[in-house]
């Protein structure tokens, strides 16, 4: 029998940290929030302990998906080598590698080409989207390539001037992709054969942009909503159909950050200095119209993203941290401390990577901006742009927060002692 003393030592232990993974874009649910509990408040002045630190894992802007024990990230070697890569969770070393193409639109201008996205995991199965238009499902545990399927040259996609930088989203057994053009704007495949269930001819032929499809109960139906080269758009989630479109966001020279559904509302943001909307959806016989709330060009605006924790907003604008009400658009604080960043939330905190590659830990409150630590990782990587900075997104899985900047991943450890 187990003695009485390490059953109760057990589970204290296993109440401090409730861990959970980080399987695709943006966490669980793609809302950039973290139901991990037993994480530091307030982080020491050098930053939480860093664990290992990990280069030459090929270069990529995409954030880590993380499960099992594993993460998975989209890497690049040169232009002609695109790659998913599986490592270790315990110390960052590679376990497999398999390469999925080359890198889209090799000849960008500004020069960033590189891979972009977020793999998704998904049971035993892991999917991809390259730069280039690669999608593929793969066995977790190996990396071996189930199928695989090239939306250009299968779907006529066309990508914006970045190329593809989508991470695919897994719903029940549909994987929803954005190809871009006239024929097959959105595209839903069977997640496990890859054959075509419906693909969407959105009005105007949108190119893709580099936002990713989140799913969404809004006014009576399921809808999927991206962000495209001309607004935000909504389809029906069963048959790929035209809803609605919102262009007052779309003024940007790039629409990245995933949109933010809430009942009727959604919120959506273009980078720098283009600001933020609020529209509301209402369904109208069997279809959807959609009214402007509000837009404001300093609400959290950035590339980076923003979340939503109860009536209010977070993110930053090109000075630093923001916070506002969703339903109103009225900033309740901002901070000209750190400039732009992309964000996630975890057990009450704030935690940013900014794009000057620091690390920024804030309280979530709407009464003021808090700080609760702040470090640079270690040993940066080389910038090869002078207009290229840290756009990563951050993680947190398993009590451990993970960075990731070009070909460099550093692991922490944030878990409350």
């Amino acid at each position: 029998m187990m003695p009485r003393l390490f059953v109760t030592g057990l589970t204290v232990a296993c109440s401090l940290v409730l861990a959970e993974d980080w399987p695709q874009w943006r966490g669980s649910n793609r809302t950039g929030i973290s139901q991990e509990k037993g994480l530091l408040q307030e982080w020491p002045k050098e930053g939480p302990k860093q664990l290992w630190h990990v280069t030459g894992i090929g270069d990529g802007y995409g954030a880590p998906a993380v499960a099992r024990g594993r993460i998975y990230v989209l890497a690049n070697r040169g232009m002609d080598e695109e790659f998913v890569k599986a490592l270790s969770a315990d110390d960052g070393k590679t376990l497999w590698t398999t390469k999925l193409g080359a890198v889209g639109n090799p000849n960008q201008q500004p020069p960033y080409p590189m891979a972009r996205s977020t793999p998704s995991i998904d049971g035993e199965f892991l999917y991809a989207f390259s730069s280039d238009g690669d999608l593929a499902c793969l066995a977790l545990a190996s990396g071996k390539i189930a199928w695989q399927k090239n939306v250009r040259k299968e779907f006529g996609g066309t990508p914006g001037t970045w190329a593809y930088s989508e991470s695919p989203l897994i719903d029940g057994d549909t994987v929803v992709v954005t190809p871009g053009g006239a024929d097959a704007t959105m595209l839903a495949l069977n997640k496990k054969t890859g054959d075509l269930i419906w693909k969407s001819a959105i009005p105007g032929g949108d190119r893709a942009a580099y936002s990713s499809v989140i799913a969404h109960e809004s006014a009576g139906r399921k809808q999927y909503i991206q962000f495209l080269d001309k607004g935000v758009v909504g389809v029906d989630a069963k048959t790929g159909k035209f809803l609605w479109r919102y262009t007052q966001t779309s003024g940007g020279p790039a629409n990245i950050a995933t949109p933010i559904a809430r009942g009727n509302y959604v919120y959506s943001t273009n980078a720098r200095r283009f600001g933020g909307g609020l529209v509301q959806l209402t369904a109208v016989n069997d279809g959807i119209t959609m009214e402007q709330v509000y837009f404001e060009r300093d609400l959290p605006n950035s590339l980076g993203g923003q979340v939503l924790l109860g009536d209010f907003i977070y993110g930053t604008n090109p000075e630093g941290p923001v916070a506002a009400e969703f339903a109103t658009g009225k900033i309740r604080w901002r901070s000209a401390d750190g400039g732009p960043g992309a964000i996630l939330y975890a057990d009450g905190r704030l935690y940013w990577h900014l794009e000057s590659g620091d690390v920024l830990l804030a309280e979530a409150t709407p009464d003021a901006f808090r700080e609760k630590g702040r470090f640079t990782p270690a040993d940066q990587p080389k910038r090869r742009d002078s207009r290229e900075r840290a756009w990563s997104y951050p993680v947190v899985a398993g009590g451990k927060l993970y960075i990731r900047d070009l070909d460099h991943l550093w692991c922490y450890d944030v878990r409350a002692k």
